[in-house]
């Protein structure tokens, strides 16, 4: 029986061609440039039944297929939030679309907020490990027994080497830290702030962790970067808001470009 993932597939490949796709990237708030350098074809989320119907300003809710530097990629130009509509499993179906499509890992980036004072707004962030803070899961309600994910090494080491090995080619900074997911909308308060660095958190954001554990349940390799927008509450006198995440997002979105796209060459070198 054709699953709903493999129906979309047959429909992304029809536009798109039926070339495998190598590798998947989740883009987000303010890092949506990526989308544009790709050399392929655009399809709306609203093209794609089932797909989610990003609702966050500085997302823009289209699946791009095609080239960047060699690699065919798949690029999710918005994801969908546990906090618009109290689902963390809202990004298992493009997640699905993805492995269907052929690829074998995903790199997925975000916004977030530091809690060191050695990764300033601007700088970059690649995940090594996480904490799910909110307590929710996006594999609640699976039946099978593949719901039992183990998530040591839910980043994987190797693609975690290379990324490394490109920021340094490129003489850019990547530190590596511990991510903390709160559920938001909200902004965490001080005093949360304050118990999850106690708890190892380097920075904080309200995504990525239902993809990696989604992507992890699928069978992909997982690599992720936070993009720093600001200081976590209580640790600067910048005010926190989603107007301030996107006004900061592109100083290191240009970073963030220069690393993947030397990743990729190396996929291809």
């Amino acid at each position: 029986m054709t699953t709903k993932a493999e129906e979309l597939a047959g429909l992304i490949r029809d536009r798109a061609g039926a070339a495998p796709v190598a590798l998947g990237l989740v883009l987000g708030s303010g890092l949506g440039h990526l989308a544009e350098e790709v050399d392929g074809v655009a399809i709306d989320y609203a093209d794609l039944p089932g797909f989610p119907h990003a609702g966050v300003s500085g997302h823009n809710p289209k699946l791009v297929i095609g080239e960047l530097e060699g690699v065919r990629v798949a690029v999710f130009g918005g994801r969908a939030h546990y906090y618009e509509s109290g689902r963390g499993d809202a990004m298992r179906l493009p997640l699905e679309v993805l492995k269907a499509l052929g690829a074998g890992a995903l790199i997925v980036t975000n916004a977030a907020g530091s809690m060191r004072a050695d990764i300033p707004p601007g700088d970059l962030m690649l995940l090594r490990d996480h904490i799910n803070f909110s307590g929710l899961n996006p594999l609640i309600g699976e039946p099978t027994d593949a719901r039992f994910v183990p998530m040591k090494d839910a980043y994987d080491p190797e693609m975690r080497a290379s990324l490394t090995a490109a920021a340094e080619a490129e003489g850019i900074a990547l530190r590596h830290g511990v991510y903390a997911w709160y559920s938001g909308p909200s902004f965490e308060t001080p005093a949360e702030i304050r118990a999850i660095r106690t708890l190892g958190g380097d920075a904080v954001g309200m995504s990525t962790v239902p993809e990696v554990i989604l992507a992890r349940f699928l069978g992909l390799r997982v690599a992720a970067i936070s993009t720093v927008t600001n200081m976590a509450a209580g640790l600067s006198d910048e005010a926190i808001s989603h107007e301030h995440t996107k006004a900061m997002a592109p100083l290191g979105a240009a970073k963030l470009e220069r690393i993947v796209r030397r990743y990729l060459r190396g996929l291809v070198g």
